[in-house]
């Protein structure tokens, strides 16, 4: 009896043991995780779809055409990135996507003697209070596919940029500078190596920027340039100043004149140029002023100017002029209506287009019943002379301010575009076809 109470005592203060290592090793703590260098997901697993709309494009900067090969151009878009196609718009590659906070292209240049060698200006060259600014300058030598940092980093916008077509070595900018602020890189700078070092050629002051840029088709030494003053704030726009002016250079950016005979007197505005392949004396400039705003001719190349007309559609979001390649009496003025001219400029009619708003045009040299333009409403060709255009719809280009949706099973989402109404559709379909790009 002694010896069974003995080995059930002895049990019991066994498993109590037990019991209390267990409960010990319990109410320690738990060993921390291993520390992580990457940010924990918030949101693991999500993935977005598109639910469209597939049939409206949106604001387009600037455009860049293989001469050799029209097929192949570039497209530049407000805060869409950068697109290329070889086929004419068929399919499209996007190719700015890998590029850290550069969604705002300002101007595009294929380098003339290497179709693979392709510069890009990031920001663009617009004054909207949702205007979007960039980062620089950049560079590919392999067709788009891959591109390199180049510098201007606080340049913010670039509005145009020159390859030189003799020595491509050599490259021209004229970049704005910040919308919202001073200072920065401003001015036209110049580069002949290949953009590994840039000298300022053209500076006005801490205001203004440049925002123009072209070369006399049969010299290489020859450039105009449009330097621009203004600022934006939260209560308003100014856009205009003494820093506004033409310039041209005759020994490739080294010193530049200031072209003022025939032009306004007193503070100007936004000035877009362009200068007649046939005939490099001639030049055309729409040039904005308080009170003799208007298209200008010269035929001196740009010693004396005189004024042809009044039309200069609200120069501070457009300013974009262009020539015929074939005729000097054929002039387009960019702005909410495509306005043409066939005698030089004295009188404009309106054309029909696909869409408001014109921001960038090319005219084939070879061809000039061959017209590709970018509207805020996406890219457009022309195959007779302006007469109509084809609407290229394959491009993601909505520019969204506001999204909303409703209760409804599925439920619809609406969302507000720039300059592109207000658009509702499925966020999903029961039938068989899905979603269709007329939603």
């Amino acid at each position: 009896m002694k010896l069974r109470l003995f080995a059930l005592v002895l049990v019991t203060a066994v498993a109590l043991s037990g019991l209390r290592a267990h409960a010990d090793q319990s109410q320690r703590p738990a060993p921390a995780p291993a520390a992580s260098t990457a940010p924990a997901d918030p949101f693991p697993g999500l993935k977005f779809r598109n639910i469209g709309p597939a049939t409206m494009g949106g604001r387009i900067d600037d455009l860049a055409v293989l001469e050799s090969n029209p097929a192949v151009f570039y497209v530049g878009t407000a805060t869409g990135g950068l697109w290329k196609t070889m086929n004419n718009g068929r399919t499209w590659a996007v190719l700015f996507d890998d590029q850290p906070d550069t969604v705002s292209i300002g101007d595009i240049a294929i380098n003339p003697g290497d179709a693979n060698t392709v510069w890009v200006g990031s920001g663009e060259n617009n004054n909207r209070q949702s205007g979007s600014w960039g980062n620089g300058l950049y560079k590919s030598i392999d067709g788009g596919k891959t591109f390199k940092p180049m510098g201007l980093a606080t340049s913010k916008h670039i509005a145009r940029i020159i390859v030189d077509p003799i020595d491509h070595d050599v490259v021209y900018v004229a970049a704005l500078g910040s919308l919202w602020g001073r200072g920065g890189e401003r001015g036209v700078y110049k580069t002949t190596d290949g953009g590994l070092t840039w000298t300022r050629v053209l500076f006005v002051d801490e205001d203004t920027g440049a925002t123009e840029l072209v070369m006399d088709p049969s010299n290489n030494k020859v450039i105009y340039a449009a330097t621009y003053q203004r600022r934006r704030a939260t209560w308003g726009f100014n856009g205009g100043g003494l820093g506004s002016a033409m310039w041209k250079s005759s020994d490739a950016g080294r010193t530049w004149t200031k072209l003022t005979n025939g032009v306004p007197s007193g503070p100007l505005g936004r000035i877009g140029m362009d200068v007649y392949r046939a005939n490099p004396n001639i030049v055309y400039a729409r040039i904005e002023h308080a009170k003799e705003s208007g298209t200008y001719r010269s035929d001196d190349a740009g010693q004396t100017w005189r004024k042809m007309s009044d039309t200069n559609p609200r120069p501070m979001y457009f300013s974009q002029i262009r020539i015929d390649p074939k005729s000097d009496a054929r002039i387009y003025v960019l702005g909410v209506d495509l306005h043409i001219s066939d005698d030089g400029g004295k009188t404009f009619y309106l054309q029909e287009s696909m869409h408001d708003d014109h921001h960038a045009m090319w005219i084939n040299p070879n061809n000039p019943n061959h017209i590709i333009e970018g509207t805020d409403g996406g890219l457009g060709i022309s195959y007779d002379r302006a007469k109509t255009f084809e609407g290229v719809y394959n491009m993601d280009l909505g520019q969204f301010y506001h999204i909303t949706y409703d209760m409804e099973t599925p439920y619809n989402v609406c969302g507000g575009l720039q300059d592109n109404y207000t658009w509702c559709g499925p966020a999903a379909e029961r039938s068989r076809t899905a979603l269709a790009n007329d939603q």
